[in-house]
């Protein structure tokens, strides 16, 4: 690819060349689960077995890449790889597994994703990993803790779940890499549209490509990218060791929303941008949180690393719990649902559903608390929707 291409076109056409066969515009769906050798050890552009390789999970890997890399001069872009995985858990835990070992240290953001706080709480102690959750907007703190402890790996979530914080990548980064740390972005809310951490100084983009990547509530996947060849070596290594690899179908879906991605995010993030300054003047509300206010406490520094300002809204109801739990189960044109990114607009109650596993903990959410992913659909029927529920 140029190195003047723009997202939009990267979107489209990168690891997706017409098929050289047929002349297809899409890549094919390749189902086979092993592929025939031109003689012993002798491969077809690599292709042995599917668990190791598969040419639409490469089409995938490579699109993502770029998509990641868009804002990377010409010279680095070039060593950025892209690894899919079946799930973002699956790419979560085959990247603790290539960087951590026993007796390393990991700090992650005090309101991470659920599965990452219960991966670092229950799951990373059997390998002797212990971690700290920080509030990684505090740049003081964490300058402490790594002054104090060696710690291996920083994990960086922003826009943050469900609260939205804006964590500074740039910033972090460099304090990390003064320590000695490597530095994850879980960049699943922010989708390679609207933020590109690598380019912002981080060493490893995550995401959850069942989200804006795949964008239509029908695929499970994750991916790990990264800039450095050695890690990316090792990430290979894992990804065919372990063995959790999405299915030609599944990458096939995910390439399919990645076309698509700039322009859905784009109404997405106009939509939230009305959703919020609704829900800002309402009087069942009692805090609204969303980057692109600019009463939101970050909001300067989501000017400077984000395109826009996402499609997540979350709020606080002014009735307490009960009264969140009933607004949430009376929209209509809102379906109460976990996940998030589809083209559809999903509510939830974060306390009781997506962030149950924290409850009591430092990452635990107030109960009081509404998660909206604001879809595509008219934007007048949102607001009305919203409305009515919490007009009771």
């Amino acid at each position: 690819m140029a190195s003047t291409e723009k997202f939009e076109t990267a979107a489209i056409h990168a690891g997706q060349a017409p098929d050289t066969q047929t002349g297809a515009v899409v890549p094919p769906v390749h189902r086979a689960s092993t592929f025939k050798q031109d003689g012993v050890g002798h491969l077809r552009d690599g292709y042995e077995y599917a668990r190791s390789d598969n040419p639409t999970r490469r089409a995938l890997e490579a699109n993502l890449a770029a998509l990641e890399s868009v804002s990377l001069d010409a010279a680095t872009k070039t060593d950025v790889r892209g690894f899919a995985f079946a799930s973002g858990l699956a790419a979560e835990d085959n990247l603790m597994r290539a960087l951590l070992k026993p007796g390393s240290h990991l700090v992650i953001s005090i309101d991470a994703y659920g599965g990452t706080t219960r991966l670092a709480k229950r799951v990373l102690p059997k390998w002797g990993v212990s971690h700290t959750a920080l509030d990684l907007q505090d740049l003081a703190a964490l300058e402490s803790l790594l002054t104090e402890k060696k710690t291996d790996l920083v994990w960086v979530e922003t826009p943050t779940n469900p609260t939205l914080r804006i964590i500074d990548i740039e910033a972090v980064s460099k304090i990390a890499h003064a320590h000695g740390a490597l530095v994850v972005v879980d960049n699943t809310f922010a989708s390679p549209y609207l933020q590109q951490p690598l380019a912002l100084g981080a060493d490893f983009v995550l995401h959850s490509t069942t989200k804006y990547l795949g964008g239509h509530s029908d695929v499970i996947g994750g991916a790990v990218i990264t800039k450095t060849k050695e890690h990316a070596e090792e990430i290979k290594f894992l990804q065919n060791a372990s063995g959790a690899v999405p299915g030609p179908d599944d990458c096939y879906l995910v390439l399919r929303g990645t076309k698509t991605l700039a322009v859905r995010v784009q109404r997405h993030c106009e939509n939230a941008k009305a959703v919020a300054e609704f829900l800002s003047e309402h009087p069942q509300v009692a805090q609204v949180f969303w980057p692109g206010l600019a009463a939101h406490p970050n909001h300067e520094v989501a000017k400077r690393q984000m395109r826009d300002f996402g499609g997540m809204v979350s709020f606080r109801h002014s009735g307490g719990p009960e009264s969140a739990a009933a607004m949430a189960g009376a929209t209509e044109v809102f379906t109460l649902a976990e996940s998030l990114g589809g083209v559809e607009s999903l509510i939830e109650v974060p306390a009781a559903m997506t962030h149950a596993s924290v409850a009591d903990t430092e990452s635990a959410v107030p109960p009081d608390l509404v998660r909206l992913s604001v879809g595509i659909e008219h934007i007048d029927d949102l607001l009305v929707d919203l409305d009515k529920a919490l007009a009771g």
